[in-house]
């Protein structure tokens, strides 16, 4: 079992002041999720302060959500009310029946779990023939990427494939945000990103990395509540090759089928 360490300083949340490719970033992965939800049943764990329910309980059949933070829970409650029901959940001992569900949603959250193959195992016991995991996870084999702090394992293409396909799965990677779409003086912050992570001197929490953030983009925007339709120019992510680390993009995509 996961105890409820306590994410909130670590999370977006609706309001903060982020940058607008964190908006973009929440809005497309939720867009791509969309496709796979359609007329489902769905539930997202690990939901944070849930600003994709909204969107898609539009499109599924019904969505249910939760986290191990009860302080989230409420809060996506609060907003939600009766349109999605949430609960208080460990992604490791879910509680729902077996083969009740179609879609299982863990967003930027996996590498939170002290055993996610216990999260796999209960992803295939909830889910029909034919449902879904649909992961996301900040790409590791990137030469600048940091770490989340709370962080247990970090999964990239090959260890998702190592991590689902023994399990009963078959698995389908995409990317998302490259280096080449990111302004040029972006890139050449890279190798000082690299640095800088080296000497474990990036912030660890989200005032912190926001005061960074001010500095590097300037002006910045609030996270919204809840997304909608056209916030962003939606383009589906860039497939890519299953077995070998992506070292393109900055965010792994990962669709996760049960056999």
């Amino acid at each position: 079992m996961q105890t409820a360490t306590d994410f909130t300083t670590i999370t977006e949340l609706a309001g903060d002041e982020v940058t607008r490719q964190q908006v973009a970033s929440a809005c497309h992965r939720y867009y791509w999720a969309a496709s796979y939800c359609k007329g489902k049943d769905v539930l997202e764990v690990a939901c944070g302060s849930g600003f994709g329910l909204g969107y898609l309980a539009q499109r599924a059949r019904s969505v249910q959500a939760g986290d191990i933070n009860p302080a989230l829970v409420e809060r996506v409650s609060a907003h939600y009310g009766d349109r999605v029901p949430t609960q208080t959940i460990d992604a490791q001992a879910l509680p729902f029946a077996n083969g009740s569900l179609d879609v299982v949603i863990i967003f930027e959250a996996l590498y939170y779990l002290p055993e996610p193959t216990a999260f796999v195992a209960e992803c295939r016991r909830v889910l029909r023939p034919g449902g879904y995991v649909l992961v996301t996870n900040s790409n590791k084999d990137m030469p600048d990427f940091n770490p989340s702090p709370y962080s247990r394992t970090y999964h990239g293409v090959v260890e998702l494939g190592r991590l689902f396909d023994p399990a009963g799965f078959t698995t389908t990677f995409f990317g998302y945000w490259t280096y080449e779409a990111a302004p040029l003086w972006q890139r050449a912050l890279v190798p000082l990103k690299k640095a800088v992570v080296a000497m474990n001197l990036m912030p660890k929490t989200m005032n912190g990395k926001k005061f960074l953030k001010r500095i590097v983009f300037g002006s910045l925007v609030r996270m919204p509540i809840e997304i909608g339709e056209g916030m962003i120019d939606y383009a589906p992510p860039d497939p890519v090759p299953a077995g070998v680390p992506d070292r393109r993009h900055r965010v792994v995509y990962c669709a996760a089928q049960r056999l």
